[in-house]
């Protein structure tokens, strides 16, 4: 009975999902039925929490609309998600964030997180690199 409903939560699983943590600040793009009509609409935010595993996991992204804290809650891999996009990668040390919903302003701030794989934040030098030209006598 077990190895059924295993087997029946692996084909659900979505191997598209990036891997992300918490902290991350994630571009979720949902898809939305209004009637007859779908559309796609972009919901930005920082991850506060992650919680459960396999087909259950669900995670909740919070953002500041209108002055106003907006926290929403998705499943991982639900249907209803086309596809969730990495915007930053946040340093915390915390599991769940749960004490961001009393801050305001930089107090609400995360830490940026650069890993050693991706490609390299710093600016561009100023001056372009250049090479001594050898110029041979003829």
């Amino acid at each position: 009975m077990d190895r059924r409903i295993q087997a029946i939560e692996q084909s659900l699983l979505k191997a598209d999902r990036p891997s992300f943590k918490v902290g991350d600040t994630l571009r979720v793009f949902v898809r939305i039925t209004e009637d007859e009509k779908t559309r796609i609409q972009p919901y930005e935010g920082l991850v506060i929490s992650r919680k459960g595993g396999s087909v259950r996991e669900t995670f909740t992204v919070r953002r500041i609309s209108y002055g106003e804290g907006v926290e929403r809650t998705f499943l991982l891999h639900s249907p209803f998600i086309e596809k969730i996009l990495v915007v930053k990668q946040g340093n915390v040390r915390r599991a769940k964030l749960y004490y961001l919903r009393k801050k305001v302003g930089k107090g609400a701030r995360i830490e940026q997180r650069f890993e050693e794989g991706s490609s390299n934040p710093q600016p561009a030098s100023s001056s372009p690199q250049t090479q001594p030209v050898s110029q041979s006598s003829s």
